[in-house]
């Protein structure tokens, strides 16, 4: 595909307009880890706390995207690429809009995770890494995934039968198999200091 015709075009609006439009700065907080870690519930948890303090924001989830605009892709290494990549740039978008995104997304390879820290930008993106065990995941098993995969009607599953690459140096990492979703929220506190104009 060939963007010599496409040209970019540049609004009179400014991040900056947004910003001061917004009183936050925008922020993507990218939450990794595996199936049962607690990235989506944390992720609602914090939405709910943020725009209770008057801060606009959205959670960009791993199932509810692939309802719509991911539909097309599967869980192959490249399909997984392609979904990281998708979800980067709405979030990078709704950055530039001047909202505080919060992604949770297994994620599982650090390549993809960083592919995804270059779309957004350094400055704008945080990866926080829920640190609960397999164990702790498999005996969660919210969705019965674990059981499916064990089993081997869901192949290629992150943590049973394809690798989950932990980050080597996230921002935060929070033990969701002992910590408590209150906890969790305490200690990302800090993380909202990012979205201070």
């Amino acid at each position: 595909m060939t963007t010599k015709n496409i040209v970019r075009h540049t609004g009179q609006a400014t991040l900056r307009d947004r910003e001061q439009f917004c009183r936050q700065k925008p922020h993507t907080l990218w939450f990794t880890g595996l199936s049962g870690s607690g990235k989506s519930t944390l992720s609602f948890a914090l939405e709910r706390r943020m725009l209770d303090r008057g801060k606009a924001c959205y959670v960009l989830d791993g199932d509810n995207v692939r309802h719509g605009l991911n539909r097309d892709l599967g869980f192959s290494p490249r399909d997984r690429a392609e979904n990281i990549r998708r979800i980067a740039e709405v979030a990078r978008l709704m950055n530039d809009a001047g909202l505080v995104v919060m992604c949770a997304f297994i994620s599982p390879f650090r390549k993809d995770r960083e592919m995804a820290r270059s779309i957004i930008g350094p400055e704008y993106f945080t990866e926080i890494y829920l640190d609960a065990g397999l164990d702790v995941c498999e005996e969660r098993d919210p969705k019965g995934l674990y059981e499916k995969a064990r089993a081997g009607v869901i192949p290629g599953f992150t943590g049973v039968s394809a690798p989950y690459e932990w980050p080597e140096h996230p921002s935060l990492t929070l033990d969701t198999g002992r910590m408590s979703i209150g906890e969790c929220l305490e200690s990302q506190d800090e993380l909202i200091l990012f979205t201070r104009v």
